[in-house]
């Protein structure tokens, strides 16, 4: 027993990882066919394999998923995505070939590695190894992560970048802190708290990459990176001004803010251009060679390559604000915390052979309702516990999943699909679990576990993983009876 207390962390990650790895790895060839928005993306990747950009597909009936990929063209294909979950899945496919399993794989291995991140940080963030691992058991076993990393679509890379970001943010935070508990301490009346050298900051650098990395999978990573690097900026206030510094705000301003600020209106746009690679080497890239027909037009100081990705990218930004044509899957974000649009991704009758007159094979991308229902719950105990309590944690939490689906809001008139909050999963799941921990631990019992609220938490947890066991075969598009497919259906809005 003290072997295993002592190796505690690494089992802790060892078995969530493995539960991830299971529900994400499993059957994932799994239909064999484009799935959703696979039809964009597995098909830009396998052209930016062959071609080094991405191709126009012509009239391609389908036939992609079968393997024939005649209907290449060599013109640049008109696409409206950066390129990095692309490249991610392109990569995928160089390893294990232009199939199903192969344009999965890459978001499958991402989708737990994710996993494994929300873990540890959750354990950083709630200093106990048992919450870690509640926080990563939850996520491993939730629909919306599993659907999204078992299907080639940008999101599942997004949600990686940003997890990551958000924990080297807090990397950077916990460096801080022991800096500051490090400085020399303040003469009572004879001058302020000497602010420490602090030397280069590296786990903020590699967050910023980590956010350049974001916005290049999916511009929505931008309201992210935005919203956490001022978080960043107001940890450290209140840390300097924790540890009794006189001029906390002045040199937090001074010495963080304005020199973060720089360095991320540097980096973060650089990694965007850089991720742009393939675009400006290789001939054939769509608007390639704009600037060179339109002399005269556009940003005309810019070299020509600039000039004509800076009016490529106004295009996109036209088409995404434009976008309104009605889906029967579209959704408005306030609902999305409720899951009450979720996407389906796939629907297909299959050969009567699961018992039952008819047989379905169905995907639905949607979050398990125990979790993502007591998320909102847990949104308003954070507020109230952080506005009377002074108990912030459960606000720090709640910036990331607020910023998932509230900058969406102004966007709602156009379509917008609920798998959008894969984006939201982990930090529903860490403020969730934060929540458990101050059911089961209250602080004014000094961490020791309340009997009654330890037994309510270890009811709920047993709950969520027999409501994941029921929504896994509409998770993996498991063949089932109509009949059982309807009783998952709890809402009319989920049909």
């Amino acid at each position: 027993m003290e072997r295993l207390w002592r190796w505690r962390v690494a089992l802790m990650a060892t078995g969530v990882t493995a539960v991830a790895a299971a529900l994400r790895l499993v059957g994932l060839g799994y239909p064999r066919a484009l799935v959703f928005d696979e039809l964009y993306y597995a098909r830009g990747a396998y052209s930016l394999l062959r071609l080094g950009y991405e191709g126009n597909w012509g009239k391609d009936e389908g036939t992609f998923a079968l393997g024939d990929f005649s209907h290449l063209q060599s013109a640049g294909d008109y696409v409206v995505h950066p390129l990095v979950g692309k490249l991610l899945i392109a990569a995928g496919m160089n390893v294990a070939g232009p199939t199903p399993f192969g344009w999965r794989i890459s978001g499958a291995v991402v989708g737990t590695v994710t996993v494994l991140v929300v873990a540890l940080l959750a354990r950083s963030m709630l200093r106990s190894t048992l919450w870690g691992g509640v926080a990563g058991l939850l996520l491993a076993v939730d629909g919306e992560a599993v659907v999204l990393s078992r299907t080639a679509l940008l999101d599942g890379f997004l949600t990686f970048f940003v997890v990551l970001g958000v924990a080297l943010l807090w990397l950077d935070r916990l460096w801080m802190q022991r800096r500051l508990r490090a400085a020399p301490g303040p003469v009572p009346g004879l001058r302020p708290h000497r602010p420490p050298r602090l030397g280069p900051r590296w786990w903020r650098w590699a967050s910023l990459i980590a956010w350049g990395m974001a916005c290049s999978t999916k511009w929505s990573g931008a309201y992210i990176a935005a919203g956490m690097l001022v978080l960043s900026v107001v940890w450290e206030a209140l840390d300097r001004r924790r540890a009794g510094y006189r001029f906390w705000l002045r040199d937090t301003t001074v010495r963080s803010a304005i020199p973060g600020a720089v360095a991320a209106l540097v980096t973060i746009p650089a990694v965007y251009v850089a991720s742009w690679a393939n675009w400006f080497l290789v001939p054939g890239s769509y608007m390639r060679d704009w600037a060179a027909r339109h002399p005269g037009e556009g940003v005309t100081w810019l070299p020509e390559a600039l000039r004509s990705l800076l009016e490529y990218h106004r295009q996109m930004l036209t088409f995404h604000t434009g976008l309104t044509s009605e889906h029967p899957y579209e959704s408005h974000p306030m609902g999305w915390i409720l899951q009450f649009r979720p996407t389906a991704f796939f629907w297909q009758d299959v050969p009567a052979n699961c018992g039952a007159d008819r047989c379905i094979s169905a995907i639905h991308a949607l979050g398990i309702p125990l979790v993502w229902w007591g998320a909102l719950a847990a949104l308003c105990f954070a507020v109230w516990r952080g506005v009377l309590r002074r108990d912030l944690m459960g606000l720090w939490i709640a910036v990331p999943l607020v910023l998932g689906f509230v900058p969406w809001w102004p966007l709602a008139h156009r379509t917008i699909f609920t798998f959008y909050t894969v984006v939201m999963a982990p930090f529903v799941v860490l403020i969730v679990v934060w929540a458990l921990a101050r059911i089961a631990q209250p602080p004014q019992r000094g961490g020791r576990f309340h009997p009654t609220g330890a037994g309510a938490v270890g009811w709920y947890v047993v709950a969520v993983l027999a409501m994941s066991a029921f929504f896994v075969p509409i998770w993996l598009g498991t063949p089932i009876p109509y009949w059982y497919w309807q009783l998952h259906m709890w809402l009319p809005t989920w049909a």
